[in-house]
């Protein structure tokens, strides 16, 4: 063991020598102290043997004496820069996910309309349905509106001393108006809704149209009904 020790540092000192000249150089550049380089806030491009203090908020490069790029140091944060960075970086997440999801929605739409034709179609039938259920509220107030023609006519009894009116008649007259109200509201509602289908209808047709153009597509189109509801 003791001789084995002693050839150690003859053999290790041999490999040495033995090794190409070039790579000796190399390792002992990769040991060599590095180069510091940036260009502060003025413009002026700096070099030193350590991190630049004047480019502490900004990136730097060292490099090795034969000129090769060691390693990028990134720009030193305060807590306060830190915390900023990182919101700034979320709302770029946030937006480009934003852009992402709007991309999807687009070529779903494309998917769902390749054509004018097929776009007019679900608007002619969600408006039909909208319609149909006003055409069928109006039709139960002209129900209602027969219904209350003998209880106001019973009413014109007590004309002369309406606290007379039996509890009975009272309460059917409550129930037509409050049955009035409802249909009212609910055609109101749905006057609403045929409103916001054909707001949204709209807004499909202008983004389908820049779509259906960018893919030079062009699109066939079928009448549809663009007036106000004439159901009354």
């Amino acid at each position: 063991m003791l001789q084995l020790n002693r050839l150690l540092p003859a053999t290790c000192a041999l490999l040495i020598l033995c090794l190409p000249q070039g790579t000796v150089q190399a390792q002992a550049q990769d040991k060599a102290p590095g180069i510091f380089m940036c260009t502060d806030a003025r413009g002026r491009t700096l070099t030193a043997d350590r991190p630049i203090p004047d480019c502490a908020d900004r990136q730097q490069r060292e490099f090795s004496p034969s000129g090769n790029l060691r390693r990028t140091l990134d720009p030193e944060y305060t807590p306060r820069e830190q915390a900023e960075r990182e919101i700034q970086a979320r709302e770029a997440a946030a937006q480009a996910g934003r852009l992402n999801d709007e991309r999807r929605r687009e070529r779903a739409l494309v998917m769902r309309y390749p054509t004018a034709a097929a776009h007019d179609r679900d608007r002619i039938e969600a408006m039909r349905q909208v319609d149909g259920l006003i055409e069928t509220a109006r039709k139960r107030l002209e129900e209602l509106a027969k219904e209350r023609q003998p209880l106001t006519g019973e009413l014109e009894f007590y004309r002369k001393d309406p606290s007379k009116v039996p509890a009975l008649l009272r309460q059917k007259l409550h129930d037509n108006d409050d049955s009035v109200a409802v249909q009212n509201r609910f055609i109101a509602g749905q006057e609403e809704e045929r409103r916001r289908i054909a707001a949204r209808f709209d807004d499909e047709r202008v983004r389908l149209n820049a779509l259906w153009a960018s893919a030079g597509t062009q699109p066939s189109t079928i009448n549809r009904p663009d007036a106000p509801s004439t159901v009354r």
